[in-house]
């Protein structure tokens, strides 16, 4: 007996992505629940800053070291079968947390944390790549790194609300078993397009006509770590990401910490501000999204100018953060990092998205795993620097310095990536 037909989901790149989407936010959401377990765990594990440093750090290293290996997978494997297998591990490794007796327990779990967590990204921007054209990519990119935001902005109240209800143990298997329903979802409904059952003829061949020159591309370039690092595009974007990832780290794993050590605020407290900044780093993914194609279409330039000035925009408004010292009080020093977390989505979602514009199909995760190791060997070391310093000379000095870090990144990419770079 013939099947019935399977009848197509009308704009199914938009429910794709927005699957992304939430995969995105629940990896952020594991990660972030150490932030914001901070102030119990270094009570209740006797940890000092330094020592907290030193487990943040863990899964920074294993993050940072594993990324390109994550893109080669998933442009090996696909993204179907490798992002299924990254999130099960990093879901089942979130909730190990729990059994952590001590601060360097924690680090190792921490660092476990990391080696899966490091496909997200790289599995976000191969699924743009195969899901839209050109002229959609930063906006797609928009929708889906705004899930980096939600997780961290989820992160505060869920975890306090466990550690209030339960304990901070309760925290990481809530998270974790959340990446768990996530995962089998992705591979359930995840396809490429050209073999996914519910895409329609119309929605098929609109997306193919929008990556002409990225099949042409793929068949005159190979995969492969050296091929990509050769490239004077590829260093466009990884030095810019190594200046502008320290201000996104120390935003994740170290407000709630400053806020309660500095700025005076309690657990209740940081649960009902803490998140704020993550909300206005959502607003900042989208409306950067939305930039570069508004720039093309309004101010006239080209699509890789389009997403220089995108940077250069949320570059000079981390001049916002730098500014949190002159903060009155607590209340207004949120409110700065409010600005912070604007920004940064703004110059990040353009960063990652070049990735897809400037690589051919078979090369873009490799790429964007390679930009991101540089991008967390920069957040790396600037959390040993906040760790090591934040307790003598103070926070202020180091967030003069994210915004100062922006500014070169911006000039080198304007600096490196020419227009003549061949565009997908």
């Amino acid at each position: 007996m013939k099947k019935p037909a399977v009848r197509p989901i009308r704009h199914l790149r938009w429910w794709i992505i927005s699957l992304v989407m939430v995969g995105t936010a629940v990896n952020y959401l594991a990660r972030s629940a150490l932030g914001a377990a901070a102030p119990t765990l270094t009570k209740e594990l006797d940890m000092s800053t330094q020592a907290y440093s030193y487990v943040v750090a863990a899964f920074q290293l294993a993050y940072t070291v594993v990324q390109p290996i994550a893109g080669w997978v998933l442009d090996a494997l696909g993204a179907k079968l490798g992002l299924t297998i990254f999130a099960i591990g990093w879901s089942l490794a979130n909730m190990a947390h729990a059994l952590a007796g001590g601060w360097p327990m924690l680090a190792g779990f921490r660092g476990l944390l990391g080696v899966f967590e490091g496909a997200v990204i790289p599995a976000a921007m191969k699924t743009v790549s195969d899901w839209f054209p050109a002229k959609e990519r930063s906006i797609a990119t928009g929708w889906f790194n705004i899930g980096t935001a939600l997780g961290s902005m989820a992160a505060p109240p869920l975890v306090i609300w466990c550690i209030l209800e339960g304990s901070w143990r309760l925290a990481f298997v809530v998270t974790g078993g959340v990446g768990l329903v996530w995962a089998g979802l992705w591979a359930w409904f995840y396809h490429r397009p050209q073999q996914h059952p519910r895409i329609s003829a119309e929605e098929l061949a609109y997306i193919q006509a929008g990556q002409a020159q990225k099949l042409a591309q793929k068949a005159a370039k190979g995969p492969g770590w050296l091929a990509v690092a050769r490239t004077r595009k590829f260093w466009a974007i990884a030095l810019p990401r190594f200046l502008a990832d320290p201000a996104w780290q120390t935003f994740n794993f170290w407000i709630p910490l400053y806020l309660a050590t500095v700025r005076g605020m309690d657990l209740k407290q940081i649960a009902a501000f803490a998140w704020l900044p993550f909300l206005a780093a959502d607003l900042g993914s989208i409306a950067g999204g939305y930039l570069s194609p508004a720039l093309m279409r309004f101010g006239g330039v080209s699509l890789l100018t389009a997403r220089k000035l995108t940077v250069l925009t949320g570059a000079v408004l981390m001049i916002g953060p730098a500014m949190i010292g002159l903060a009155p009080n607590a209340y207004w020093a949120v409110a700065l990092f409010c600005v912070g977390g604007f920004a940064h989505q703004v110059l990040s979602g353009a960063l990652i998205t070049l990735s897809a514009d400037v690589f051919p199909d078979n090369q873009v995760a490799t790429a964007t795993g390679m930009a991101g190791t540089a991008a967390w060997t920069g957040g790396l070391l600037f959390s040993l620097v906040v760790g090591a310093l934040a307790t003598t000379v103070g926070y202020n000095p180091l967030f003069v310095a994210l915004a100062i870090f922006d500014l070169i990144g911006a000039a080198i990419l304007f600096t490196l990536m020419r227009e003549k770079q061949s565009l997908a």
